[in-house]
């Protein structure tokens, strides 16, 4: 497996191995102690899958309360990979690292808790599987605006379908009053 490192300190892209041939491939997408050497030594206790349709963004979103890694697949599909550092007195907190991953070429992105997560479809859909190091509640959902001019990510679409409730995210300025 081939790990790359990205500027966001603790991030990590992962190309597992994959073995193909005329009948298709095969890939282990998860090997403990693989990717422990690799330097993803998180424990896992969920997994999550989301489908989404071309053009729509997802995200912003983290946890504050309960610490929460991720390990995404995309298994279908193509889409533009964004994470953003929320890490007080890191020294790339607000910056962001975007990340194409599609079905062929498969890569992953591991994200340790601290990062704001998100995603938009640029194939006809998209179907994306989570390891999350906790199991998902509800009450420690939150976000950042997927359009944050302070973050200024560069989204490969000019008007992205995104839900009403990821538009109410607060801007970057605007976190600490969260807690």
């Amino acid at each position: 497996m081939k790990t790359t490192r990205c500027r966001l300190e603790g991030i990590r892209i992962l190309t597992p191995e994959v073995h193909a041939d005329a009948r298709g491939h095969f890939l282990e997408a998860y090997h403990q102690a693989r990717y422990r050497a690799a330097g993803v030594e998180t424990d896992f206790v969920q997994d999550s899958y989301s489908h989404s349709r071309r053009g729509v963004l997802r995200g912003l979103h983290f946890t504050r309360h309960r610490p929460q890694a991720q390990l995404l697949t995309v298994v279908r599909g193509h889409i533009f990979d964004v994470v953003v550092d929320l890490r007080r007195g890191s020294p790339t907190f607000g910056q962001w690292h975007g990340e194409e991953l599609r079905d062929d070429g498969v890569r992953q992105i591991y994200m340790p808790h601290g990062f704001a997560h998100g995603f938009c479809v640029l194939s006809e859909s998209a179907d994306l599987h989570y390891k999350v190091s906790a199991l998902y509640t509800p009450d420690d959902n939150f976000g950042l605006r997927w359009d944050d001019p302070r973050v200024a990510i560069r989204w490969p679409l000019a008007a992205p379908q995104v839900s009403e409730r990821d538009r109410q995210f607060p801007l970057l300025e605007a976190l600490d009053a969260l807690d």
